[in-house]
């Protein structure tokens, strides 16, 4: 059954989006995750809202709405391929639940800019990519045992865990108007 209310997708949530800090989920499969304990880049989530909407009372409402932003940003924004640069934000997060593809193993320590080529194969998974809400971490999350709904996956592990930069790059450079969406049978359309 689809929701008839209209979901809005507002320059302060595309603003949020643009701050999500995306670590590896090694359970299941493994999966792209909103990292619980700095889900903006601080481990003031609050105080980061704020910080973009302004507004101090409805920030778990805001954080709570951004489910259902990410699935839409992920589904309808565009982006080149090419090379694109980050500062890594998990060069200062430590978690022993929760990873990053570029974490050396040994040392347990990860580079703080990324340079990363972002393919056409990267692009064809995005829009797939399934966002659940991770009632435990309280973050959106994609769904570690079909990250990519029924019938699809990577063509490589390696494809598969490159979605975490990917998907980082995705959110920082990918290109979506604000805009009203509706959430179908088909998943989610520009209403």
């Amino acid at each position: 059954m689809s929701d008839p209310t209209p979901f809005e997708l507002t320059l302060e949530r595309i603003a949020l989006i643009r701050r999500l800090v995306v670590a590896w989920n090694p359970a299941g499969m493994g999966a792209p995750i909103v990292h619980p304990d700095a889900p903006y880049g601080s481990a003031d989530r609050d105080d980061d809202i704020f910080n973009v909407t302004g507004d101090d009372e409805g920030a778990a409402e805001e954080h709570r709405a951004m489910g259902d932003a990410l699935a839409v940003f992920l589904r309808h924004a565009v982006l080149r391929p090419g090379r694109y640069q980050y500062h890594n934000p998990l060069a200062k997060l430590t978690s022993t639940a929760l990873g990053d593809v570029f974490r050396d193993d040994e040392t347990g320590e990860t580079p703080e800019h990324i340079t990363f080529a972002v393919t056409d194969a990267h692009l064809a998974l995005i829009p797939r990519l399934q966002v659940r809400w991770d009632e435990r971490g309280d973050v959106p999350a994609i769904d570690t045992a079909q990250p990519y709904g029924a019938g699809t996956q990577a063509e490589s592990e390696r494809l598969h865990r490159e979605m975490q930069p990917a998907m980082q790059i995705f959110l920082r450079y990918g290109d979506l108007a604000p805009g009203f969406f509706a959430k179908g049978s088909a998943g989610w359309e520009a209403a």
